[in-house]
């Protein structure tokens, strides 16, 4: 399976983990957790952008908590219907952009956004799209947030990352984000192990 075979995968999903699926649980514990960190580290005029934003329910989030200036990248269309009639306001004043990453990130300026964050959706991003993680780091001025499944246990710093499937049209690669974005000049502030992700805030140096 190749990157563009991945894209198809979420460009098309419906059901279980498609933007209707998310809209449904609507904000969770991740979406405060978020919130926190962004209080902590950046103001209410914050800049802010999602890598695979799906139908909004992190950015509505913070959008009631008074964060404005907000962006998504989703890949998959139906998700800004969704967002349209779940967050109509979300939908409205933040600024969307219905691409791949991979198609997107390199067109912003650099350090256009004060924050970048990733909600399992990095972790989706196959090797061959791995530049995808400099372009994050370039365009990010402070703050990065990786929200990802490490797996159970050390992850390698060697490639290729390790796989795994979540179903089995959808691949899930194991990375050392520490690695990753140390390299590329962000420092881990702070990071909470849970039950399903780790939760990584880094800044930059």
């Amino acid at each position: 399976m190749d990157s563009n075979e991945v894209r198809h995968q979420w460009e098309t999903r419906s059901g279980e983990y498609s933007p209707a699926y998310y809209a449904h649980y609507g904000p969770d514990e991740t979406s405060e957790t978020l919130r926190e960190i962004f209080d902590r580290f950046l103001g209410r005029d914050a800049r802010i952008l999602e890598l695979g934003c799906s139908s909004g329910r992190h950015l509505a989030h913070l959008k009631e908590s008074g964060f404005d200036t907000l962006a998504g990248i989703e890949l998959n269309g139906d998700a800004f219907d969704v967002m349209a009639e779940t967050y109509p306001e979300l939908a409205a004043d933040g600024t969307f952009y219905h691409d791949a990453i991979e198609d997107v990130v390199g067109e912003f300026a650099d350090d256009r956004f004060d924050a970048v964050y990733s909600v399992e959706t990095l972790q989706h991003v196959h090797p061959d799209a791995e530049w995808v993680f400099e372009e994050t780091a370039r365009i990010a001025d402070d703050i990065i947030v990786t929200v990802e499944n490490e797996g159970d246990g050390d992850v390698s710093r060697s490639e290729p990352p390790e796989v795994n499937y979540v179903t089995e049209d959808v691949p899930l690669y194991y990375r050392n984000w520490e690695h990753v974005f140390g390299e590329l000049g962000f420092v881990g502030i702070e990071t909470t192990v849970g039950a399903r992700d780790t939760v990584r805030t880094f800044r930059s140096t």
